[in-house]
């Protein structure tokens, strides 16, 4: 059994540590509204931007002329999957979702015979797929040190993969994050970017109207599907900041209440073992008295 000042020691460092997970815990709480806000005005525009780009999309006949972001390569041999995660840990099991969904869908595709790329947006979804995987890893886009995610970064990420297709470097793009949906919930998605796919049944109504365009359709989306792109990887990229507070609060949460826990145990055990130890030495000089 321990000793009454290693029990000491060690209810003094659960203290300590609960002192950490509370003040994390309210850091993430404050982070969190400001983070919830921006992911949800991003959904909108996000939103909307889908439902023209699919009724763009819509109105092009001939299936040669569209653009490329649009119609693809036509082989889906090369994948390219974005996986974006967060710079830091402590936050529950937000990182390992979303590296446990591309690592499967990564996995599969290679079954399939296909040949699979990895870019992590985040460090911490490198430091899990690389146990995983070597060859398949590109080099990590990092943006730890900056206090918060813009439109500015999801244009980097943006720019670097556009770049890449195209080069002709990948045929299919797939972007995995968490969809923020709640502080208990978030949701580990993927979602294709490149060729582009428009959801008509999650997509806002445009109002039922039929639209003429000017220009012809082919030079809007020509404009506009590069655009989307920055913007997917962007609505990604909030989704993921406010699903990190929501998961870290959570998380510290938990700590700090399995710290209370773990103290209110340590002090029993101390006070039974104080307790026992004075019993003892009464005993013992009882004892001693009565040899006398």
């Amino acid at each position: 059994m321990a000793s009454l000042k290693e029990l000491r020691n060690r209810i003094a460092s659960v203290q300590a540590t609960q002192k950490i997970t509370r003040a994390m815990q309210m850091v993430a709480a404050s982070k969190l509204r400001r983070a919830q806000e921006a992911a949800e005005a991003a959904r909108p525009y996000a939103d909307r931007m889908g439902a023209v780009l699919g009724n763009l999309a819509s109105g092009i006949t001939d299936a040669e002329s569209a653009p490329k972001l649009l119609a693809g390569t036509g082989s889906d041999k090369r994948h390219l999957l974005i996986v974006a995660t967060a710079e830091r840990g402590l936050c529950g099991g937000f990182n390992s979702s979303i590296a446990r969904l591309a690592r499967e869908d990564a996995k599969k595709l290679i079954s399939d015979g296909k040949q699979v790329e990895i870019l992590c947006v985040g460090r911490k979804g490198y430091d899990v797929l690389k146990r995983y995987f070597t060859t398949e890893l590109r080099e990590p886009i990092s943006y730890q040190g900056l206090k918060s995610i813009g439109y500015d970064q999801a244009q980097e990420v943006a720019e670097r993969v556009l770049s890449d297709f195209d080069a002709d470097g990948f045929d299919i793009c797939t972007l995995y994050y968490s969809r923020f949906q709640n502080v208990i919930s978030q949701i580990p998605t993927g979602a294709q970017i490149i060729p582009a796919s428009f959801d008509a049944a999650e997509a806002p109504e445009l109002g039922g109207a039929a639209y003429d365009y000017e220009p012809e359709e082919n030079e809007i989306l020509d404009a506009l599907l590069p655009r989307n792109i920055a913007v997917q990887i962007l609505r990604a990229l909030l989704e993921n900041a406010a699903s990190e507070q929501g998961a870290r609060m959570s998380a510290m949460d938990n700590a700090t209440r399995n710290a209370g826990e773990m103290i209110d145990s340590l002090s029993i055990t101390y006070n039974r073992s104080r307790q026992a130890q004075i019993t003892k030495e009464l005993i013992e000089i009882i004892s001693g008295a009565e040899a006398l």
